[in-house]
């Protein structure tokens, strides 16, 4: 028996951001402009179908084929360095996105693009 399954993006991003979330050092997750207009538009389509809108702003999914990119954008909080949190965010969100979902992205990219202070 064959069985196929497939996690919607929504849901990658909301693993995803709950994982940078949990990254110490992280202030906030940042959707910087193309982030909000993703956002919006997510919010609409969610709205239109009846869903709850999953906490997602900030992360960006992206697929072609089975390949699966995110990105991450993030707030780093003053005294830490941008650099290390900015790579312990992309071991996170890789990590969870395999265990939680059984997605292996190709590509985490993370962009700082705040410092709260």
């Amino acid at each position: 028996m064959h069985v196929e399954w497939h996690v919607e993006d929504a849901v990658v991003a909301s693993v995803a951001a709950a994982a940078a979330r949990a990254v110490p050092g992280v202030a906030r997750l940042e959707p910087g402009m193309a982030g909000l207009v993703r956002g919006w538009g997510r919010s609409r389509w969610q709205q239109a179908k009846g869903l709850a809108p999953a906490p997602a702003d900030g992360v960006g999914v992206r697929r072609a084929g089975h390949d699966v990119e995110v990105w991450v954008g993030i707030a780093t909080r003053a005294g830490a360095q941008a650099a290390a949190v900015a790579r312990a965010v992309q071991r996170e969100v890789r990590a969870r996105l395999a265990l939680d979902t059984g997605v292996e992205p190709g590509r985490v990219s993370v962009t700082v693009l705040d410092v709260v202070r």
